[in-house]
């Protein structure tokens, strides 16, 4: 008996939704007539991810304020520890390349 090799699954793509944009998504599957599916469908949004934001948006402690923080609302702390370790990054990255020429450039010398 040869078993079937399943392909490799490729990584799905994650999608950055704005804050207004799932307050509006949920407002819209409270407010129409539509069904949650058929909204989230034509949003392009998983309803799975639709159900989720109702949910969050309706925990007691998130209110419309605090709710889908996201990545823009950083505290001066959270935004200059993020600028830093981008900048640490970088300067690993300038490391290893010169790192690397040098091997290069001190074998040919010898």
């Amino acid at each position: 008996m040869a078993e079937e090799q399943q392909e490799p699954r490729e990584p799905q793509e994650q999608h950055i939704y704005t804050r207004e944009f799932k307050l509006e998504a949920v407002r819209l599957s409270e407010s129409s007539e539509k069904s949650v599916a058929q909204i989230a469908r034509d949003l392009g949004v998983p309803e799975r991810v639709l159900y989720r934001w109702r949910h969050e948006l309706r925990e007691p402690a998130n209110h419309h304020e605090r709710a889908f923080p996201g990545k823009g609302h950083q505290s001066g702390l959270e935004e200059e520890n993020r600028r830093l370790r981008r900048e640490l990054d970088l300067l690993k990255q300038e490391r290893d390349i010169l790192k690397k020429a040098v091997g290069i450039f001190s074998r040919g010398q010898s």
